[in-house]
């Protein structure tokens, strides 16, 4: 399914709903993914969008929230070595600024990682913004993240020429991340079991 990124998207059989970036394609109508997860990719980047409901991890606060959970992600993607994941600013959203208005606070992380795809050897070096919103009443951490490759390496399976294609989808861009953060919304409180 591709939309045109104007409308609300329904999210978790429509237990949330937000703004995606025009363009995208369903991941889940590719592979299976995991109950807890959305799935976003780009029709023609290898940009993508994660939405996921993990457990609310109460030993964190504030900032080391939102590092910790890129830390994590960092690790998933196997980019925790020397150099593979950085963290270059973490910053509040304004509860004013977002429809979630059950999440006990919002943060905006910005780091970069090298990830290999495929368990390639090639490492691409990707932006990730990561939004995170925490819902303890919920025991739960939504967390919103855009991998936005920055630089691909020659020899990566995502290194393909597209020449000769009009009409290709602009890639997204961080302010159409941040609508997608701005317009997220619970819809059923029923999603959290």
């Amino acid at each position: 399914m591709q939309s045109n990124g104007t409308d609300a998207h329904p999210l978790f059989g429509g237990a949330f709903s937000a703004v995606l970036p025009p363009g995208f394609r369903d991941v889940s109508e590719l592979r299976e993914i995991p109950d807890n997860q959305e799935v976003f990719a780009h029709s023609h980047t290898d940009q993508s969008i994660i939405v996921e409901l993990l457990e609310y991890q109460g030993h964190v606060t504030g900032r080391d929230a939102a590092r910790y959970h890129f830390e994590d992600v960092a690790g998933s993607n196997e980019a925790a070595g020397p150099g593979g994941s950085q963290v270059l600013s973490v910053e509040p959203l304004p509860a004013a600024q977002t429809s979630l208005q059950e999440s006990e606070s919002a943060w905006l992380l910005h780091g970069t990682q090298l990830v290999s795809k495929f368990n390639e050897e090639a490492e691409n070096a990707v932006s990730v913004y990561l939004g995170l919103f925490r819902l303890p009443q919920y025991s739960t951490d939504a967390l919103v993240t855009f991998n936005d490759p920055v630089t691909i390496n020659p020899l990566s399976s995502s290194a393909v020429s597209e020449s000769g294609q009009d009409d290709v989808p602009s890639p997204w861009s961080l302010e159409q991340f941040r609508v997608l953060l701005q317009t997220l919304r619970l819809l059923n409180p029923d999603v959290f079991g």
